[in-house]
């Protein structure tokens, strides 16, 4: 079979969240004030953003900084969710804060469908995905989910001290996604940095961000041409050979939903899998209960989705307005923080304390809306099935030392070294 012509010529200006259209300064440096100058950019951020999310919840719910052009920074959880359902006042074409903004002409459909495609488009973007994550097509996915980690665990023999996140975390879903996809298993290295090129590197000279995100879209012309030459039934097949309104999707359709499935699907399980892995090292009395009752970690696990939800969004206001208090224009940012909304105590009781047993909890860990994740189904089995294994094979396990504990920048935060002792 010869190359269908849609991809023919390669993706030069389809990448999510290129940097085309308009630009400010660079974004990051210390800051002084995060009500009027915050920057999720911040080492200090990443540490540990909830005394700062509490304290401006507090005294300014809804920050503003200058840097990115302007943004915006809602902390409770009534002004995140009113955000997420308006798609009327709130743009999604750009899910990324940085210091470009994709041109308006980039709407409805955006660099990365569904996640960045406004109504109507979104609507059927989103219906092409759903029979892939459905929660029975999930289900047969649940046995080798198991056996790598178990395989995982097996590589782990003989180590006293181990990283968490490097070698067991951040494999899980890489295999998984790789599998959907149709991609070699043993490109998970190239996966993360792509990630990293697109999550952590948002304050990039133009021409270098430029270069590196073509870097994933190379990579996926390659794999996309390879699955027209050698058909075979996974999802990038099937995205295809998809059509909508009578018509194959155009290759930056297919291109930037499979860098989609890539970057998200990835970055945010492996997350939520190492941060509640760090809760148990840290938190002994929860993981001797989790070890004991077993039967009691789906609920845990939700809450470990409450307490440290991996994924923050970003929107784009469509016109000048005064909403709720502040006046945001046209092509302002918002950082829609779930993490801040799923600690804010008008919604949840005791909202900064993690407790295993929570048992009323509709938090926003997978976002508020239409946008809400189409993967979730996929996400809570991964995280669940790792922490099954991690808990019936390594029952006891402490911190090496918290200080070594690093955690990813930007709009996913997760561990990225999680030294554990074993035993």
């Amino acid at each position: 079979m010869t190359v269908d012509d849609r991809f023919s010529q390669d993706f030069r200006g389809t990448r999510p969240d290129a940097p085309l259209g308009t630009r400010s300064e660079i974004v990051t440096g210390p800051v002084t004030d995060w009500a009027g100058d915050f920057s999720h950019l911040e080492p200090e951020w990443a540490a540990d953003p909830y005394p700062i999310q509490d304290d401006l919840r507090q005294r300014c719910p809804i920050a503003h900084t200058g840097r990115f052009g302007g943004g915006w920074l809602p902390t409770r959880y009534e002004d995140v969710a009113a955000i997420a359902y308006d798609t009327e006042h709130f743009s999604s074409r750009s899910i990324i804060m940085s210091n470009f903004r994709p041109p308006l002409e980039a709407a409805p459909v955006g660099g990365s469908p569904p996640i960045s495609s406004d109504p109507p488009f979104h609507h059927d973007a989103r219906k092409l995905l759903l029979p892939a994550f459905t929660k029975t097509a999930v289900a047969k996915r649940e046995a080798a989910t198991r056996a790598l980690c178990h395989a995982l665990i097996d590589g782990l023999e003989g180590q006293r001290v181990v990283d968490a996140a490097r070698d067991y975390a951040q494999h899980i879903p890489m295999r998984v996604i790789a599998d959907m996809l149709g991609f070699p298993q043993q490109d998970g290295p190239r996966f993360r940095e792509f990630i990293e090129n697109a999550l952590e590197g948002v304050n990039l000279p133009p021409e270098e961000r430029t270069a590196r995100m073509g870097l994933l879209f190379d990579y996926l012309l390659a794999q996309i041409r390879d699955h027209l030459d050698h058909p075979r039934e996974d999802l990038t097949t099937y995205l295809i050979n998809a059509e909508l309104y009578g018509s194959k999707l155009q290759p930056a359709h297919v291109a930037g939903t499979m860098a989609l499935l890539l970057i998200a699907g990835i970055d945010t399980t492996w997350s939520a899998i190492g941060a509640s892995l760090w809760h148990l090292a840290r938190t002994p009395r929860d993981r001797e209960r989790l070890v004991a009752e077993p039967a009691l970690l789906p609920t845990a696990m939700e809450e470990f989705l409450r307490a440290y939800a991996p994924v923050t969004m970003a929107r784009l206001v469509k016109q000048d307005m005064h909403w709720n208090g502040v006046d945001m224009r046209a092509e302002d940012w918002i950082l829609l923080s779930f993490p801040a909304a799923n600690r804010d105590p008008a919604q949840f009781d005791r909202a900064d304390q993690v407790v295993i047993d929570r048992q009323v909890n509709r938090h926003a860990a997978f976002g508020l809306g239409v946008h809400r994740c189409v993967g979730s189904h996929l996400a809570r089995m991964e995280l669940r099935v790792a922490l099954e294994v991690w808990l019936e094979r390594v029952p006891r396990f402490a911190l090496a030392d918290p200080s070594a504990v690093t955690w990813a920048a930007g709009q996913v935060r997760g561990p990225r070294t999680l030294p554990l002792r074993i035993g």
